[in-house]
């Protein structure tokens, strides 16, 4: 399970680099952008598709060549796999096999805000994407009545409603954080209320993926 850059092409581990280049079979959520990775890298193998709608017969298949003595590495689009892609089913099916599996750990978004959020993160809880439509109010609610950090993924076309929704329901002292664009030419970070991040977007740029991490719970 290999972690690939979420940007910056140049984070990338040596690590990462011996072990596609050893691989007999390279599977990732998309054969495009996986090929421009390795093709900026001089890197030449099989790729095989794994996504989200791909069912049990490609996890087989997959299983299958790695019981024929192969190597096979495992990709997701962008950052360190088994967060909001397929690599879980995956390691999943290997472990029921009883094949080896093996982390070649990287660039993630979650661990790169984080770094830089200013928050203590001792403990804290990890959401994924916000839910479009269902849950997506009971999510915030919830998110309101944690005392713990909270961190979740947003995208461009909704970044503002969202911001929007939180400052509904949160503490007005209450902190948040984003990351946008993270390791990428137009990365900026924010950081305040939701009332002074949504300002500091509206100078800048609401274009872009986003991470977003709710502050802990103000004290009293």
């Amino acid at each position: 399970m290999v972690a690939t850059p979420i940007g910056n092409l140049k984070d990338i581990t040596l690590r990462a680099f011996e072990v596609l280049r050893g691989a007999d079979l390279i599977v990732c959520e998309d054969t495009r952008v996986t090929s421009k990775l390795l093709t900026g890298h001089e890197i030449r193998k099989p790729l095989m598709s794994l996504h989200e709608h791909s069912g049990d017969a490609a996890l087989a298949k997959i299983i299958k060549v790695v019981e024929e003595g192969k190597d096979v590495a495992y990709v997701s689009d962008a950052g360190t796999p088994g967060l909001n892609d397929p690599g879980g089913k995956l390691v999943e099916a290997a472990f029921a096999a009883g094949i080896k599996v093996e982390p070649i750990p990287g660039a993630s978004a979650l661990t790169a805000a984080i770094s830089v959020c200013g928050f203590p993160m001792d403990e804290f809880v990890y959401l994924g994407f916000v839910p479009h439509k269902k849950g997506r109010q009971t999510m915030l609610t919830e998110i309101a009545a944690d005392k713990r950090p909270c961190v979740m993924l947003e995208s461009t076309h909704r970044i503002q409603k969202t911001l929007e929704a939180l400052a509904g329901v949160l503490d007005e002292r209450r902190l948040i954080f984003i990351g946008r664009e993270l390791t990428k030419m137009h990365e900026t970070l924010y950081r305040g209320t939701c009332r002074e991040v949504m300002d500091q977007l509206a100078k800048t740029s609401s274009k872009g993926e986003f991470t977003l991490i709710v502050g802990p719970q103000p004290k009293r």
